[in-house]
């Protein structure tokens, strides 16, 4: 922490001691965690070849002007590094014109609101609002992690970073009186499809849960899977086998047509269209077998 905190200090100086509120104080504290992962020190940052490094969203942002100016400018060797020779030529004229708008453009907040519902598939909060406003790339990777793994603020921060070694135990407070204890009892050898059956106990009572690998390349190729935000993207509602496909490539489709049949442990589950369309690509076909989520269809206006 002593390091990091050095850092965002000089990375600070390193942008001409700038007015650190959010979201600025924000993107120094990206710049300082960024340097910092990478090994390179705030001071040399000026000798690095202009436009050759993949620096964060939000410092470009601001060196080009998204936040407004400092007096005088920002430091134009740190511009240069940043952009790249043709960007940093484009803003400084900008700059020296004056060319910044002197009022932001107006939001909608009711309409902003009703697109993040339908983005979110829930009201969201006013917390939801503001944070999508201020960072829209951050809070729409967050929504997608709590969509995909639920709320993992209730653990905790050493399990979450580095994971349960054999044996360890851990309690999660998920709500008022309710709690939850952990125990990682056995982590099993890959099989070949690179997953890993992971053994727990959940408040005493043993539990599997079959992990994939992200370290063991799997001998059997592995699916796209949906982006469940996007109504267009037809994703697997359960593990199971092709079973019947009802539609082809080009063939128009209105919401609640069938569109193929699954089956998992004898059962026939049928997965209708989501949303009017025309079937734009087919990633499956009979005989099949599809882990859940897994990419089926896509669908097109």
């Amino acid at each position: 922490w002593p390091e990091i905190a050095r850092t965002y200090a000089e990375v600070n100086q390193l942008f001409g001691d700038i007015v650190k509120v959010t979201p600025s104080s924000k993107v120094v504290g990206d710049m300082a965690l960024f340097l910092f992962s990478r090994g390179i020190k705030p001071a040399d940052v000026i000798n690095l070849e202009p436009g050759t490094v993949g620096f964060p969203e939000s410092v470009i942002d601001m060196l080009t002007g998204g936040l407004g100016w400092p007096d005088g400018g920002f430091p134009e060797e740190v511009q240069r590094v940043v952009l790249g020779e043709k960007k940093f030529k484009e803003t400084q004229a900008v700059f020296r014109k004056g060319d910044t708008p002197s009022k932001a453009t107006p939001i909608h907040l009711r309409k902003l609101r009703d697109e993040l519902a339908e983005t979110l598939k829930r009201d969201p909060t006013d917390d939801d609002l503001y944070s999508h406003l201020m960072y829209p790339q951050v809070f729409a990777d967050f929504a997608k992690h709590a969509r995909e793994y639920s709320d993992v603020s209730v653990l905790p921060t050493p399990a979450f970073f580095y994971g349960l070694e054999l044996g360890d135990e851990v309690t999660v407070n998920i709500e008022e009186g309710k709690t939850l204890f952990i125990k990682l009892v056995n982590v099993s050898a890959p099989d070949k499809d690179g997953r890993r059956t992971v053994t727990y106990e959940l408040n005493g009572m043993t539990r599997e849960a079959s992990i994939p690998d992200k370290n063991v390349a799997p001998k059997a190729r592995t699916r796209e899977k949906a982006d469940l935000t996007d109504p267009l993207q037809v994703g697997a509602p359960i593990p199971g086998l092709i079973v019947t496909i009802a539609v082809s490539v080009s063939q128009r489709v209105v919401k609640g047509d069938k569109l193929l049949m699954m089956e998992a442990m004898k059962m026939q589950t049928t997965v209708y269209a989501p949303a009017d369309g025309v079937v734009d690509a087919l990633y499956v076909q009979v005989g099949d077998t599809v882990e859940s989520k897994d990419l089926l269809l896509k669908l097109r206006q």
